[in-house]
């Protein structure tokens, strides 16, 4: 479907341009690390928009980490915890295995803002229309974690943006009140590297460089 998160991010930059009608200065992208970012660069070149980081973890199930049963996000001192309790119930997580994933994700989530940033503030969120970027939206936990740490920064709108997601995805998004766009919705869906050629590891480095080159002057 995608040959890479370049090609799928420039095909998303396209598309949001045309849906969103943004004027200068009226947007920010953020893209979720780490392959998020990558597709965000080209979605903020699109937009003619700064580009920034929102780095919201998934907390994974009991031996398998892959699985998600719940996403953080921090906002200053304020932790946002969402979880599927569904899965909870189902995989009789135990109450330590939450709290042990959540401190865990909790100091990936400072290492890594220290890490993209390299000292600089956050970008300002307030007011605007933020845009917050995936390769690929799963059960989206981690994208409604991101978008809720957004929404506490006063925003205008917060917009949920992917190349690919499950078919029911939007809806659900719409249940809880939020927004998304997404370019392909294939059925079955089962994992989002299936619908890209390339879907290579990125690692910290790379995020580092797409973030230097749309740093303002």
């Amino acid at each position: 479907m995608f040959r890479d998160r370049e090609e799928a991010g420039r095909r998303l930059g396209e598309y949001l341009k045309r849906r969103l009608e943004v004027r200068e200065g009226d947007a920010l992208v953020l893209g979720i690390p780490r392959g998020g970012v990558v597709v965000a660069e080209p979605v903020a070149e699109a937009l003619g928009c700064v580009l920034d980081v929102i780095v919201p973890r998934k907390i994974g199930a009991p031996g398998n980490a892959e699985l998600a049963i719940g996403a953080l996000a921090l906002v200053g001192d304020e932790e946002i915890a969402l979880f599927d309790k569904q899965a909870l119930s189902w995989l009789g997580v135990p109450e330590e295995h939450v709290q042990r994933e959540v401190a865990r994700e909790r100091r990936e989530i400072a290492r890594r803002e220290e890490a993209y940033r390299e000292g600089r503030p956050p970008a300002a969120m307030a007011g605007k229309r933020v845009v917050i970027v995936d390769d690929g939206i799963a059960t989206g936990l981690t994208a409604r974690a991101g978008a809720a740490a957004a929404q506490r920064a006063q925003v205008k709108e917060v917009i949920v943006a992917a190349p690919v997601a499950p078919p029911d995805a939007a809806r659900e998004f719409e249940r809880l009140g939020l927004r998304l766009e997404v370019l392909e919705t294939p059925s079955p869906f089962m994992a989002v590297g299936r619908f890209y050629e390339d879907f290579r590891t990125v690692e910290d480095d790379e995020v580092r460089a797409v973030l230097a080159r749309r740093r303002p002057a």
